[in-house]
């Protein structure tokens, strides 16, 4: 294996110069195979891009911080918030072509200097804004053991990959590590698996400003046209530290289907899981499990709401403030389908919101979920509407308000 040092190709480690140059030139130079070596300081980069067959090596007491110069993030065409449209270039990027056999490991730390690029960003409003790490199009990845902090955005977002293992990483879009909330920074998903196939979030931490985990695959007309669903993922032997969960949705369009979460904790988030498939979304949800999951909640931060419904929910009306459960409307081609919710072992405390609450549309009931030894309790208790082939096995639900 042949190890490129990017001292050797002329960056700084003293956090103040600027080595995009430097870095991406050991990146392009780096042979099948080989090894760009990132050593301890803290090199400040703009936007880096990936290519096949290497390993980028971040070493203990490394970090590669982003810039504050938007000059440095580069504004290309990248799927988000389910649609292609124009973003700023993240830190860790992928070219738009497909790539495979990448690695991103060590110790060290990938900071997305979010704080100062959401306000640079939002301010300039050229585009939507990056993320610190976005792999695109490329199968076989490893991320493993990094931390990866602070993003405008989303943290990690992984999009049209197959076979992607994520183990032991760390990811932190809401606090620093003293503590210290990360400022300005709203929508900091933790993972967005987006359009995916065969992946596993292994023995991690997330500790999120929104969803900790979100599966998705594309957002209304153009998700169905694209039609990629996100299938085969198995997320096991987790820490949720705060954050929204492992959600499934909202922009669902391509579909997802066999979603595993096993064997996890969840620390002051508000929820364990959140199923969210709305009216003109269209395609399907089908195949979730979530099991032996625990969840301690005393944050008050988000109560009751249209974007948070409870602890364990499945939500046909998300985002909306204001609807009737009970007035149908015409099935077409933007009627998503739910089927096949099975939810065992979970316990579950919480201060926020309803324990449980699940809600389908009147025109497409959410199909065949299962709660098998749940005991939970809540602000609110269980409520349900719209929902056929419901199963309770060992069900225990208690609330404040009883």
């Amino acid at each position: 294996m042949i190890m490129y040092n990017i001292l050797t190709y002329g960056a700084s480690a003293d956090g103040k110069s600027v080595c995009t140059e430097s870095i991406q030139r050991a990146i392009d130079l780096c042979e099948k195979g080989g090894t760009v070596y990132v050593p301890k300081g803290t090199f400040v980069t703009g936007a880096l891009f990936l290519k096949s067959d290497m390993t980028l090596y971040i070493e203990e007491g490394a970090r590669l911080l982003g810039s504050s110069d938007l000059s440095d993030f580069p504004i290309m065409s990248y799927p988000f918030e389910g649609k292609n449209q124009l973003c700023y270039a993240s830190l860790i990027n992928t070219h738009g072509a497909p790539c495979e056999n990448i690695t991103i490991a060590g110790s060290g730390t990938i900071d997305g200097n979010g704080s100062a690029l959401f306000a640079l960003e939002t301010a300039e409003n050229r585009a939507k804004r990056g993320r610190t790490i976005c792999i695109r199009n490329a199968d076989n990845i490893t991320i493993r053991g990094v931390k990866i902090r602070q993003s405008p955005a989303w943290c990690l977002h992984l999009v049209y990959c197959k076979n992607v293992l994520l183990e032991g990483i760390e990811v932190h879009s809401k606090y620093d590590e003293n503590g210290q909330i990360y400022e300005g920074i709203y929508n900091g998903d933790g993972i967005d698996i987006d359009s995916c196939e065969n992946v596993r979030v292994l023995n991690s931490l997330i500790a999120s400003q929104d969803d900790c985990i979100a599966v998705k695959s594309g957002r209304d007309t153009e998700g169905r046209r694209v039609g990629i669903p996100s299938r085969n993922i198995t997320i096991e032997n987790c820490a949720f530290k705060s954050g929204f969960g492992v959600a499934i949705g909202s922009e669902m369009s391509g579909g997802a289907e066999n979603v595993y979460v096993k064997n996890c904790t969840f620390e002051n988030t508000h929820s364990i899981a959140s199923i969210k498939a709305v009216r003109g979304r269209g395609a399907y949800i089908k195949n979730i499990r979530y099991e032996n999951c625990s969840l301690v909640n005393r944050s008050k931060d988000i109560t009751d709401s249209r974007w948070f419904r409870g602890a364990l929910y499945a939500d046909a009306f998300y985002g909306e403030d204001e609807f009737d459960a009970d007035a149908p409307a015409e099935i077409n081609e933007g009627t998503p389908i739910v089927d096949g919710i099975y939810m065992k072992d979970i316990s579950i405390y919480t201060v926020a919101g309803n324990a449980i609450y699940l809600c389908g549309l009147p025109e497409m009931p959410y199909r065949n979920i299962r709660l098998e030894n749940v005991t939970a309790h809540g602000k609110y208790g269980m409520k349900i509407k719209n929902i056929e082939n419901l199963k309770t096995v060992n069900v225990n639900v208690t609330s404040d308000f009883e």
